[in-house]
């Protein structure tokens, strides 16, 4: 996959936002009449695109009616050793940033068994609502 497009009401707040998950700015453009950026990190890259007179995103988390996309997923296995540490120093890195809100948890960090391995699974919004699922590998059963 290329990358994953997140349309955003402040996309300088959005950057903000995904520089403390770890994500740098590789590209800014513009696409049509609006900004947009790339950016990289996790493994991954995403695109934001700043949105004029943007409506508020659906409650993707919290409707179980909701249909379309959900969230992104991004596996920290590599990453950290403890997915409620990183958690808890994202907070605190989204704290010390006065242009960005506090950090919404959707799910604090649980145990998860997914076919046969147990993942340490936690959920956030980002700066618009969206719902961000961070995962990491706990053990594979025999």
């Amino acid at each position: 996959m290329h990358h994953a497009s997140i349309r955003t009401a402040n996309i300088h707040q959005a950057i903000a936002f995904y520089e403390t998950l770890g994500f740098t700015v590789c590209e800014r453009f513009t696409t049509g009449y609006t900004l947009a950026c790339w950016m990289e990190g996790l493994g991954g890259r995403i695109e934001l695109i700043q949105i004029p007179q943007p409506k508020p995103a659906p409650d993707a988390f919290g409707d179980e009616h909701y249909v379309g996309y959900y969230h992104l997923s991004f596996d920290l296995t590599d990453f950290t050793p403890d997915l409620p540490g990183w958690l808890t120093n994202l907070q605190e890195c989204v704290q010390e940033k006065s242009d960005l809100p506090p950090l919404k948890i959707l799910l604090e960090p649980t145990q998860q068994q997914i076919g046969d391995r147990i993942w340490e699974v936690a959920f956030i919004a980002d700066t618009d609502g969206l719902p961000l699922e961070f995962i990491r590998l706990l053990t594979k059963l025999n």
